[in-house]
This record gives structure tokens, sequence and C-alpha cells, in this order.
């Protein structure tokens, strides 16, 4: 065999091997760095947002002027990354995922100067707020269906944008205009409150219910088995989603 082959080969694979190196090193040092900063970030943000929720529980129910303990506001932390808020016969759940996301590249997010002008800065982390009946906690009916109302994006410089019910001014249009703050996550969760509260429990429709198995019917199993939802049978338009 040719040296001069074997010369260029062993070349080419020390090259090769090299380039992987320093994909990889450049890799750890940005991308993930920044993922890694997002969720820093993000779980400091989850924490001020517990914050808020307790003092609008505490705000909203020393002005109430009817003392009936059944519309008074409950906050419950359920753990670092989940938390829930009870408002009437609703809840709302605060779930903080633990990922960093990139957004598909027909995503409006890549026509912002911001992120074109730092890609990095697209990374997110995500609060999801979801409305259920808090019958479904109460009577552990699990199949009972939960409702998206709003989920908000924070990147790693605390930038954030909101897609959500009647979440307005807040859109991925103002990503990198707005810092997530103490007065922005009152905004949002009232905005999702007011949202939940008016959002009301629909009766199903009758062919949805009209055939039950006789095994769900058996006492406790009952309330498991048939899913309560507010829209249940119904299409749950995405509307007010970007703003």
């Amino acid at each position: 065999m040719n040296p001069n082959y074997l010369s260029v080969n062993l070349y080419v694979r020390i090259m090769t091997k090299k380039s992987l190196k320093r994909d990889i090193l450049t890799l750890l040092q940005t991308k993930v760095v920044a993922k890694q900063n997002v969720f820093l970030k993000t779980n400091e943000l989850f924490n001020l947002l517990k914050t808020v929720l307790q003092a609008l529980v505490l705000e909203y129910n020393s002005e109430l002027t009817v003392d009936d303990s059944r519309i008074k506001l409950e906050f419950e932390d359920k753990g670092q990354f989940v938390c829930q808020l009870k408002i009437g016969g609703d809840v709302l759940v605060f779930q903080m995922n633990t990922n960093a996301f990139e957004f598909d590249r027909a995503h409006e997010l890549w026509k912002s100067e911001y992120v074109i002008k730092s890609p990095i800065n697209s990374y997110c982390g995500v609060i999801n707020i979801y409305n259920f009946l808090h019958d479904s906690f109460r009577y552990n009916r699990l199949n009972d269906l939960g409702y998206l109302v709003a989920r908000v994006f924070i990147n790693l410089e605390g930038h954030y944008f909101v897609e959500g019910k009647r979440q307005r001014g807040t859109g991925v249009n103002n990503f990198g205009s707005l810092l997530l703050d103490e007065e922005s996550l009152r905004k949002i969760a009232e905005t999702a409150i007011l949202y939940s509260l008016e959002f009301d429990l629909l009766v199903t429709p009758y062919d949805d219910v009209k055939i039950i198995p006789l095994v769900d019917m058996a006492g406790e199993i009952l309330n498991s088995k048939l899913p309560t939802g507010k829209r249940l049978g119904f299409i749950y338009n995405s509307d007010d989603v970007k703003h």
C-alpha cells in the first residue's frame, strides 16, 4: 500500500477527531450552558410566582365582603415545580417544566431582532397554567380534564412571552422587550384567574353519555370513570393564544 496514502488517511482521521472535539467543546460551553441558565432563571421566576400567588391570596381574601369560606382563595405549594391556587370551584395548577426548549423555524420568534442578533436567546423554559375543577381533586376523579389557559416562555435573560387566553400585550411580538417580574407575573396570574372563573362548566352533550357500562355505575367507580371537563364533548377553541 502507498505510504503516502497511509499518511493522508492518518491526517484525515486526526483532523476529524480534532474537529469533533472542537465542536463538542463549543456546544458544551455555549448551547449547554445557555440551557442550564434557562433552567436557573425559570426556576428563580417560578419561585417568585409562588410568592406572588401567596400575596394575592392574602390580598383578595382580606377584601372579600362576604364571609364565606367556600370562596376564599387557597394556595398550596406542591413541590419545587408545581403549585396550586384554589379559586371557588376551580383550581389553577402552575407547573414548571424542567427542560429548555427550542422553537421550530416557522415560529414567529425567529423574526425578532432580539433573537436574530443572538440566537442563543431563543432557548426558553416554560411555566404552564392549567384550569381544573376543584371537585376533580376533592373526589379523586383521575379522568377529569384540565385545560391549558396559559403558558409562559422564559429565556436565560428573563425575557418572556405568553401564549394564553386573554393574555394580551405579552405575545411573541414583544419578546426581547419585556422582562418577567413581580408585576407581570401578577398580571398573568390574575388574567388566568379571571378567565377560569368566567369559563363555565357546560352540560355534556346527550349523545356522549347516553350509553354506559354497568361496571362504571358501581359505587365509587362512577366518580372515577366518567370524566368531567368544562368543555367535554365540545371544541376547546385555541383563541387568544398569540397577542
